[in-house]
């Protein structure tokens, strides 16, 4: 009754007493059986004493034993006893054999005289056996006799756990590098497999690494990134700090999914002219494809250009060939900049919407219909599979601009057709108030200005004063020192 444990490290064969302890090695060979211990640190390595694994989620205070997933023989009849729960099902009861007393000490079966004993490791309590794990590091540690069930012994791989045993740790024992139990194999089971036991899976299932780590996985080989190139190195190291990052903003809810890109057809264009408008930059980026949104960020509250935009094109292929043409190129006197979109303005608005799962364009047209058709006059807005942005304007109001279908005749256009000459209402209020804010800083300049002005000449008054006074000084000495000789 053996197991085969792949570590990162390398492997252990691990025997099973499963005559001695019957539970706790039922419980570690199906346990093992189900790939339950995949992925699995050791994420407490005490040198030259033992070290801890067995626990999914890495903290030394989770796991559940196999009979917390199944109800059978004993444990069955011990609940409908003492009307035990989950709770309860999830440790199993201790199987230290005491074997008699000799002068006044305890004597046990089975000790932790040799290194590789492996036993159950509980939480400092009786009967609370789970999925952890002990084994120890060197040939004896009665500290833990009679108190841990032991239930199994390496026998091959003692290199692999000299290894482990001498791995680099913090003051808490938990390694620097990640130590991780890659893959379990059971080469021999004599034990039936208990009632309601879950279906041994095909393969072993695939873990999730998503929860950022601040250690160094188990696959960082030190010794090849020395050898590999300092551009190499920083490129991957770059990446990953890239998808950390990404893991913290989806978990604080400021993007709505850590794999999350920013759309490949999409341009950012800067450095625009104030009085470049949309219609100017799609007529201009047109000719290298369908353009399917323009849009020129203004300032919400006086509508003015803040001198940038998104252009979203049909294809990849016409954004990549607007990049390559339109960079540096003399829009209104002015050199624009082209780059691709790192935007996730379009991605972020529809998870909020429509959560996870997002939403086509269409339910974002129908959300705009049914938000505006609730009776406050709101026109027919309709999808050519264009992105519905929201842009701010003056006034300090939204206003979105309506696509119309080609189907459409003259008339139902010109029913639906919304009349703008409300916002140039609201954009010459705001030149006003801009004009008006100018002068306001002009007479407050001129005011600093005057007041500067009027203490210079304070002070040189008052240092002509000062002059004058030491002069009328030196010649009145002057007058006493010529009479008194």
């Amino acid at each position: 009754m053996s197991v085969l444990v792949e570590t990162s490290k390398g492997d252990l064969v691990i025997d099973v007493f499963a005559s001695e302890s019957p539970k706790a090695s039922l419980n570690f060979l199906k346990l093992c059986a189900l790939k339950y211990y995949n992925d699995c640190k050791f994420f407490s390595v005490q040198r030259d004493f033992a070290v801890q694994s067995g626990d999914p989620t890495n903290t030394g205070r989770g796991g559940a034993s196999i009979y917390s997933m199944c109800r059978c023989g004993e444990e069955e009849e011990e609940e409908e006893k003492d009307g035990g729960g989950e709770s309860r099902r999830r440790f199993f009861a201790d199987e230290i054999v005491k074997t008699l007393e000799k002068d006044q000490e305890e004597l046990y079966a089975l000790k932790h005289d040799q290194i590789g004993t492996v036993s159950c490791a509980n939480f400092g309590r009786e009967d609370t056996n789970q999925s952890q794990f002990l084994i120890t590091t060197r040939d004896s540690v009665p500290d833990l006799d009679g108190k841990h069930t032991i239930f199994g012994r390496v026998v091959e791989g003692l290199d692999v756990l000299q290894r482990i045993n001498e791995a680099y740790c913090d003051e808490n024992g938990r390694p620097w590098q990640n130590i991780r139990i890659k893959h379990t194999i059971v080469l021999d089971d004599p034990f039936e497999d208990p009632k309601g036991m879950p279906e041994v899976p095909d393969e072993s299932p695939k873990v999730d690494r998503s929860v950022p780590d601040d250690r160094l996985e188990d696959d960082f080989d030190a010794e090849a990134a020395q050898e590999m190139d300092e551009i190499e190195l920083e490129k991957k190291t770059r990446e990953q700090e890239a998808r950390s990052r990404a893991v913290v903003l989806e978990m604080i809810g400021d993007l709505p999914d850590a794999d999350a890109k920013p759309p490949e057809e999409s341009l950012f264009v800067c450095k625009l002219n104030p009085v470049t408008s949309d219609e100017d930059l799609e007529i201009i980026f047109s000719r290298f494809g369908k353009v399917t949104s323009c849009d020129v960020i203004r300032d919400r509250r006086t509508g003015d250009s803040l001198c940038y935009a998104f252009i979203n094109f049909e294809t990849k292929e016409m954004c990549e060939a607007a990049y390559f043409k339109m960079d540096n190129a003399l829009i209104d006197d002015r050199r624009i900049h082209v780059d691709f979109s790192q935007s996730m303005h379009g991605l972020w608005k529809n998870f909020r919407k429509f959560g996870k799962k997002g939403g086509t364009e269409d339910d974002m047209v129908n959300a705009a219909n049914a938000k505006r058709g609730d009776g406050s006059g709101g026109a027919n807005w309709q999808s050519k599979n264009r992105t519905l942005e929201v842009k701010g304007r003056g006034g300090g109001r939204d206003y979105q601009y309506q696509h119309y279908d080609d189907n459409n005749n003259n008339n139902n256009n010109n029913n639906n057709r919304r009349s703008y000459d409300h916002l140039d209402r609201y954009n010459r209020s705001g030149r006003d108030d801009k004009e008006d804010d100018r002068e306001r800083r002009r007479r407050k300049e001129k005011k600093r200005r005057d007041r500067s002005r009027d203490r210079k000449e304070r002070r040189k008054e008052k240092d002509h004063h000062k002059r004058r006074d030491r002069s009328r000084s030196r010649d009145r000495e002057d007058r006493k020192h010529s009479r008194r000789y």
